[in-house]
């Protein structure tokens, strides 16, 4: 009694936790499941690109650029989150709505646990999260909880293996033996899965304190099929593949380098900001790269194909040439042209 007394701050909160995310897409924030809103989740969902571990940048990405499926997995986790949550909250099959919890927490860490600008913020709440439904669903909840209710209704369950599991009101039908190594079992992977991940995001387990193999920080773009087209104007791909989603990151400058390390051509910030859109083909629709008004501005996880406008001066003679991208704080990203013949 004493200890199922003391897991309903958890079992509330943990559940607060997911209904509230639930909540504020279906009802106090309706806007973020609205495919034509600012706050639509698909921009979040790009942001977690960069860092996402186990191959789920790929499957970001190809929800990213298939709308119905997009809005489809948006709306039916959305959902799942709340009716989870909810359930917690009240104490209905309360230990199956822990176990899903604690699946979305691993989703939730894979997907975004490098993000936090100042501290692992993203890493914590995901922590946190799986100990807290790891312990729900090991303990169930029986005290104050709709699964009472449900026993008082339908003695004959307090028997039947499905309903233990499902709810929290009676023990797993395990032996201790079994309950045992059920417990140490999930011990294992929590404290392994919980302590790898912030190993991998930021050290200080075994190794030095590092600000992540993507940091989520500074901003950091990636180039690739940089080429001097025929006509003098210059194409090339980016993706914007760290720093924090809170802030988009400013191209001011690009210049155009030849072998002997002088600057044969220039295109400022106003030069920058004057790029028509059409110059913009980025991959996905949401966070984007295009011009604004300190150069050209881009949304952590975007991802296009650039041409600056072809220069006064004819640059074929100048090759080989390196393009140089100056962002606002002074970083710069570079790409060695290829030559594009007709």
């Amino acid at each position: 009694m004493v200890m199922s007394l003391g897991l309903l701050s958890v079992r509330g909160i943990q559940g607060f936790i997911y209904w509230g995310g639930g909540s504020r897409r279906f009802i106090y924030g309706t806007q973020k499941i609205n495919p034509h809103s600012a706050h639509w989740m698909a921009n979040k969902f790009q942001t977690a690109m960069p860092g996402a571990l186990l191959g789920l940048e790929h499957v970001i990405s190809f929800m990213l650029q298939h709308f119905w499926l997009l809005y489809a997995g948006i709306i039916i986790f959305s959902a799942a989150e709340f009716f989870v949550g909810a359930f917690l909250i009240i104490g209905l099959f309360t230990r199956i709505s822990a176990f899903i919890s604690m699946i979305f927490s691993v989703l939730l860490m894979l997907m975004f646990g490098w993000q936090g600008a100042t501290c692992i913020d993203e890493w914590t709440m995901a922590a946190c999260n799986l100990a807290m439904g790891a312990t729900i669903f090991l303990c169930g909840s029986p005290h104050y909880a709709v699964d009472n209710i449900i026993l008082r209704k339908h003695p004959s369950w307090e028997k039947s293996w499905l309903f233990r599991w499902c709810g929290g009101s009676l023990p797993v039908p395990l032996n201790d033996g079994g309950y045992k190594k059920l417990a140490l079992w999930t011990l294992l992977f929590v404290v392994v899965f919980d302590i790898g991940t912030y190993h991998h995001y930021r050290g200080s387990v075994v190794t030095w304190f590092h600000s992540g193999p993507v940091s989520p920080t500074k901003h950091h773009i990636s180039l690739d099929s940089g080429v001097l087209n025929p006509d003098g104007s210059v194409s090339f791909h980016a993706y914007l593949d760290a720093g924090t989603p809170e802030a988009p990151v400013s191209i001011m400058d690009a210049w155009l380098i030849n072998s002997q390390g002088e600057k044969v051509a220039h295109w400022d910030t106003a030069t920058l900001s004057a790029i028509p859109a059409t110059n913009f083909s980025n991959d996905y629709a949401y966070n984007k790269f295009k011009p604004a008004l300190y150069g050209i501005e881009g949304e952590v996880g975007a991802k296009a194909t650039m041409t600056l406008p072809a220069t006064a001066e004819p640059l074929k003679d100048e090759m080989p040439l390196m393009l140089r991208l100056v962002d606002s704080r002074g970083t710069e990203f570079s790409i060695t042209l290829k030559e594009k013949t007709e």
